[in-house]
């Protein structure tokens, strides 16, 4: 059964003053949606099926344009809203997969008025997921489902990877790499430097009073320390990182990830730095 029948034949069971809500809810698949939005989104859906070329002319366009790269990428219609976020680890591949001729019959009704698309590369899985919970929780797409900042009670993390830690990941640049840093209270911070260690000394001095006690206040943003966590438990267990509780000052941090950022293994296997001169691939938490 089409989306458009499905709607008029449960609206003609609600009787003359149908609930939009539950509609959104139980045949668009849209849950929590505001009284208006709702009536708007059953309203577009019950002509969905007019939407059935743009919507694939839209998506022989996206799809033409996205890069076979690892990033994020939001989907939005005409007017600008964000319907969606998502991630991929190849944007191309994963927006064909959107517009596949044979999604159209199951597509929800704020997809079927896709317009346009944007999109971020990244260097890595991590920095994907980040950005992606960071645009979910900034744009509030309407397809997305909202279900607040992540929390590391519902993840399975151990708890000794609940804590302050400094994640090298690969960047998009070739020269340079993503430092990722995450606070047991949940903070976040990333930022791009270069191998080369040109704007090193800088990063490793803002790296450090993010992790103080007091400068911390500073750095608002999203909770999103737990999906730092939730990787480096799983995916990102082999992946070179450093405790900041174990470094003294700015200098020492800048020594260690001048050694890190030299280290041609660096992003194949496990480096930990134990001083500036010594590291060793080891595979402990």
């Amino acid at each position: 059964m089409l989306l458009r029948d499905r709607l008029l034949a449960r609206m003609a069971e609600m009787g003359p003053a149908p609930d939009h809500q539950r509609l959104a809810a139980e045949i668009l698949g849209i849950r929590n949606a505001p009284p208006d939005l709702a009536r708007r989104l059953v309203s577009q859906a019950l002509v969905v099926e007019d939407r059935r070329e743009a919507w694939r002319h839209a998506g022989e366009r996206i799809c033409a344009d996205a890069p076979p790269a690892p990033g994020v990428y939001v989907l939005r219609d005409e007017t600008g809203l964000a319907l969606y976020v998502g991630k991929a680890n190849n944007l191309r591949r994963r927006l064909r997969a959107h517009f596949a001729e044979r999604r159209w019959r199951g597509v929800k009704a704020a997809l079927a008025r896709v317009a346009n698309a944007e999109w971020e590369e990244t260097g890595s899985e991590l920095e994907a997921l980040l950005r992606e919970a960071e645009l979910i929780q900034a744009l509030d797409p309407v397809v997305n489902v909202q279900i607040g900042p992540p929390e590391v009670t519902t993840r399975d993390i151990p708890s000794a990877l609940v804590r302050d830690v400094i994640v090298i990941v690969r960047s998009v640049e070739p020269d340079s790499a993503e430092l990722i840093a995450g606070r047991a209270d949940g903070g976040w911070l990333i930022q791009r430097t270069r191998r080369s260690g040109a704007d090193l000394a800088v990063h490793a001095a803002r790296l450090i009073k993010f992790f103080m006690r007091e400068p911390r206040a500073k750095f608002v943003g999203a909770g999103l320390a737990p999906i730092v966590f939730s990787w480096l438990a799983h995916r990102g267990a082999g992946q070179s990182r450093i405790d900041p509780l174990d470094v003294r000052s700015p200098s020492e941090l800048r020594a260690r990830l001048t050694v890190l950022l030299a280290d041609e293994r660096l992003f194949t296997e496990r480096i930990v730095v134990l001083d500036s001169t010594f590291r060793s691939a080891s595979k402990r938490p």
